[in-house]
């Protein structure tokens, strides 16, 4: 598994125009790996900030983002092009009882049952208090657990809500797709570190290919 960090130029227009659009960015992703190598789909997320907006990907294959240095980053700067790790040796040092500041991008819903051997309809969770509580019901089968702060509230934030929409291309053209997002920061103690290997590799919920369920770690504060 590789962990790609991929500085995105927001002044420039390729850029926002693959900002606007979660397909489209999907697309750019897809890119970056060869057709033999789209064998598991990558896991991707924009961090956007006040002084940076960074693209983050997982995949099982390290990719290669030429084209995206040419629409979107600084063709010019070789030391703001993309990095890429292997994600092997930071998986290994996971150990239970370990502390970690974690970031997710998520798309929390339900699925409502509508009687036997129906599919259950998926609505999306959209106040904090139940986008909150979708990450922390799936805290401890993810791998992980959400302490609490002194005052008793989960070390969680929820931020960044927003609901995208676009219509689905291809095999579904004319189909109207709605995601909710949320992204989540916090802290969180490591309880089932296969779990929570796996959660980091295969990702978190639904709406994986448009930029929902990468969830990264950084050493905690404190």
């Amino acid at each position: 598994m590789f962990l790609t960090k991929f500085p995105i130029n927001t002044a420039r227009r390729g850029a926002r125009h693959l900002l606007t659009s979660q397909q489209r960015m999907h697309a750019a992703v897809l890119a970056g790996f060869p057709p033999e190598d789209q064998g598991a789909r990558p896991l991707w997320r924009v961090d956007a900030g006040e002084q940076r907006t960074d693209l983050y990907i997982v995949s099982e294959t390290r990719p290669d983002l030429t084209h995206l240095v040419e629409q979107a980053g600084w063709p010019t700067r070789p030391d703001r092009t993309w990095q890429s790790a292997d994600y092997a040796p930071f998986l290994d040092r996971l150990a239970a009882g370990q502390r970690w500041a974690f970031r997710l991008t998520a798309n929390p819903v339900r699925s409502i049952p509508r009687g036997p051997g129906a599919r259950g309809e998926v609505k999306a969770h959209v106040t904090v208090a139940q986008q909150e509580q979708w990450l922390l019901s799936r805290a401890d089968r993810l791998g992980f657990r959400i302490g609490l702060a002194a005052s008793g509230i989960p070390e969680v934030v929820v931020k960044d809500r927003r609901t995208v929409r676009f219509t689905r291309r291809n095999a579904d053209a004319g189909r109207d797709v709605t995601i909710v997002m949320a992204t989540y920061d916090g802290a969180l103690e490591v309880t089932d570190v296969d779990a929570l290997r796996a959660t980091l590799c295969s990702g978190v919920g639904r709406a994986k290919a448009y930029g929902c369920g990468l969830m990264t770690l950084a050493h905690a504060s404190g």
